[in-house]
C-alpha cells in the first residue's frame, strides 16, 4: 500500500487521537472505532465467518486499543495493529469454535475473475461465486487470513508478514496453497478447472 499526503494526515490524526486516547479520552476512542470498525470487522468475519464471534472480536480489539494506546507509537499506521489484534483474536476463538455459518461473498467476488461480465451470465456468475463461498469455508483460517488481507484489504506481501508476525515466504507459500487448494476443490467437487484467480503480485 503505497503513502500518500492523505496517509501522512490520517497517520497525524490517529496519532493525536491514541494519545488522547492514552489519556482516558472516549470521545477519541469512539472517533478511531468509528474509523476502523468496518475493516476490523470485515477481517473478524473473513476469517471466522461468523457474524457473531465476528462482533466481539471487533468489541475485544478496541478495548485492547484502549488498554494500550499509550504503548503504541503513533508514528506508525494504526491499522496494521488493529489487525494483527483482531487475527490473533479470532485464532483463540477459533481454536474452540467449529461453526462456519455466514457467507464470504465479497472475498469471492474478489477470488472470482469470470470470463464474461454480460447480463446473460449473471446467473452462472452468482451460482459460481456460490461454490467459491462454499469453498473457502474448506480453507483452515491461517489460509483465510492471508486472503483476507491479500484481496479484501490490498495489503502487499510484506505488509501481510509484519501483521501476522510470519516471514514474508511463509506469506507467499499460504496464498499460493490456498488459491491451490480452491481450484483442487472447485475442480474435484464441482468439475470447475477454467476458473481465474488474481495472482499475487
Amino acid at each position: 500500500m503505497q503513502s500518500t499526503a492523505e496517509d501522512t494526515t490520517g497517520l497525524a490524526e490517529d496519532a493525536k487521537r491514541l494519545q488522547a486516547v492514552a489519556q482516558g479520552d472516549m470521545h477519541a476512542l469512539e472517533a478511531l472505532f468509528r474509523k476502523y470498525q468496518a475493516n476490523v470487522y470485515q477481517t473478524a468475519l473473513g476469517v471466522t465467518r461468523d457474524p457473531q464471534v465476528a462482533e466481539e472480536v471487533l468489541q475485544d480489539t478496541f478495548y485492547r486499543l484502549y488498554r494500550y494506546a499509550g504503548r503504541l507509537d503513533g508514528s506508525l499506521p494504526l491499522a496494521p495493529w488493529l489487525y494483527r489484534v483482531s487475527i490473533n483474536l479470532c485464532y483463540n476463538r477459533l481454536k474452540s469454535l467449529r461453526a462456519w455459518t455466514d457467507s464470504f461473498h465479497d472475498l469471492a467476488e474478489r477470488l472470482f475473475s469470470p470470463s464474461s461480465t454480460s447480463p446473460e451470465h449473471t446467473a452462472e456468475r452468482n451460482e459460481l461465486q456460490a461454490l467459491v463461498q462454499a469453498a473457502l469455508g474448506t480453507l483452515d483460517a491461517k489460509h483465510r487470513v492471508v486472503l483476507v488481507l491479500y484481496y479484501l484489504h490490498d495489503y502487499a506481501v510484506n505488509e501481510i508478514a509484519e501483521i501476522t508476525g510470519v516471514p514474508e515466504g511463509t506469506v507467499k507459500s499460504r496464498l499460493f496453497h490456498a488459491r491451490k487448494l480452491l481450484r483442487q476443490h472447485l475442480e474435484q467437487q464441482h468439475g470447475l478447472n477454467d476458473l481465474l484467480f488474481p495472482d499475487p503480485a
